[in-house]
């Protein structure tokens, strides 16, 4: 049985505002943290303003607070719960023969439609802000001293002049563009010929297109130039696709960028991955739904409170470890990306399903 319009609607007001005080208050939290570390690594960098390191910060926090979205329902709902527990506003509901499964049609419907508004709405806006991130961060911190990410990225190609290894300090996504750049090259006998330091470097067709580079060799003098092309086998998709994470493709583009992929002749599994995680997501907040319910059920004056919110917290950190794993596998090719996706959005749906009717129904 549907419970009423105006029942209805009250619950679904209290879930939403819960829900974004959750979202809000952890959005708020990421990026004070990762401003305050952005002002700490522009230390060294030229034109790092605080305006600047706060327009980054902005940039990158959505793609981050985009993780945290079901913690926020489960929290959320959980809050909820608990407030009209505290209110005895769940004992007049019960006293009036509204049952459990009623009451929770507005969480139920809330979870829902903050999943499709996430994964139609918000994700392709956060992987659009996520690589405008990745450009504005490479362009500031190439310039500095230091690396932007900390994380190098290593690339070993073959070409006609020979044999070369090339780290680069940070990449722009969804691009052939990196950062801080140092090339190791060999020549067919695999003798060391020459080391080139620059700025950035852009894989062209054929070669790489190295700006502000500087030359060094065992048997000439350090060399500058504006531009250098060093020779390259690799193709500017492959390159590209490597640089560019799943997460970092909007929603509405990963369909034509499996299709890419495979074209290319590269395995797209992670980004196929990424397409269904995002489809199951709505099912994944109502099973957050389910699993809040099943803990913040208990009257206030039964007492034991705190161990219903510990028992919230630990169902929300088994199920999120579950999730981890399951997508790792999906990753790695050890089980169908379909099935990882899909599997703890069904089966915390199930249990949370499951503890209900046993607290309900017996």
């Amino acid at each position: 049985m549907l419970i009423g319009v105006t029942l209805g609607r009250y619950l679904s007001l209290r879930f939403a505002k819960t829900i974004l005080a959750v979202f809000g208050t952890v959005f708020t939290l990421v990026y004070t943290l990762d401003f305050v570390e952005l002002m700490r690594r522009a230390g060294d960098a030229e034109g790092a303003t605080p305006a600047l390191m706060a327009q980054l910060a902005v940039f990158r926090t959505p793609a981050v607070a985009e993780q945290v979205l079901p913690f926020a329902i489960l929290f959320g709902s959980m809050a909820a719960l608990l407030q009209l527990s505290r209110k005895l506003e769940l004992v007049v509901a019960r006293a009036a023969g509204i049952s459990a499964w009623q009451f929770l049609q507005p969480g139920i419907f809330v979870a829902t439609l903050v999943g499709i508004a996430s994964v139609t709405l918000y994700n392709p806006l956060s992987a659009q802000l996520k690589q405008r991130a990745s450009q504005l961060e490479s362009s500031i911190f190439s310039r500095g001293t230091k690396g932007g990410s900390g994380k190098d990225l290593w690339i070993r190609q073959k070409s006609l002049d020979g044999q070369a290894i090339i780290r680069a300090e940070g990449a722009v996504e969804n691009t052939t563009k990196i950062s801080r750049v140092a090339a190791f090259t060999f020549n067919d006998a695999g003798v060391f010929a020459e080391r080139i330091e620059a700025r950035e470097a852009v894989l062209r067709d054929g070669y790489w297109e190295l700006k502000d580079a500087r030359v060094l060799s065992m048997n000439e003098q350090p060399q500058a130039y504006e531009t250098y092309i060093l020779a390259s086998n690799l193709e500017p998709s492959q390159v590209r696709q490597s640089f560019t994470p799943p997460d970092s493709v909007p929603f509405w583009s990963l369909d034509e960028t499996i299709a890419q992929t495979e074209r290319a002749g590269l395995d797209a599994t992670r980004y196929r991955l990424q397409y269904d995680v995002l489809l199951a997501r709505p099912l994944l907040f109502v099973a957050m739904v389910f699993v809040a319910a099943s803990v913040s059920l208990r009257f206030f004056r039964f007492g034991g409170v705190s161990r219903m919110v510990l028992g919230g917290v630990t169902a929300g950190f088994v199920l999120y470890v579950g999730t981890q794993l399951m997508e790792d596998l999906g990753a790695s090719g050890l089980v169908v990306p379909t099935v990882a996706a899909w599997f703890p959005a069904v089966v915390g749906s199930l249990l949370g399903t499951l503890a209900l009717l046993y607290q309900e129904d017996g």
